[in-house]
């Protein structure tokens, strides 16, 4: 673990980060700093001006949800077994029906 400072709205915050993450954060505080800047926020205090910044990336956040294309369904896998399975079956069927056969040629076992 390691401290990354981000400054947002002129202001030094203090985070902890997991290893290989510092530069992610980095730029996440970036982005809230941003936003905090372009609503004019980093006049308030500090709960407002944060939670100013994350009403608006929530918004951004919903409006990109509801732009995006809905989820691919999957296609649902065929009805019964698949072709592998069928031809498998009939070869299983087909020794059965075979040994069957010898079993009647030969007899009972004495």
């Amino acid at each position: 673990m390691s401290n990354v400072t981000l400054t947002i709205g002129g202001r030094n915050f203090t985070v902890s980060a997991t290893d290989g993450e510092e530069s992610h954060i980095e730029m996440l505080g970036r982005m809230i700093d941003e936003r905090a800047r372009r609503i004019g926020a980093q006049n308030q205090s500090e709960p407002r001006m944060l939670l100013f910044a994350a009403l608006v990336m929530a918004d951004e956040l919903h409006e990109a949800h509801k732009a995006a294309p809905p989820p691919a369904a999957e296609p649902l896998p065929p009805a019964g077994p698949s072709p592998e399975v069928l031809a498998r079956i009939d070869t299983i069927a087909a020794r059965v029906e075979k040994l069957a056969m010898h079993l009647e040629h030969v007899g009972p076992a004495s």
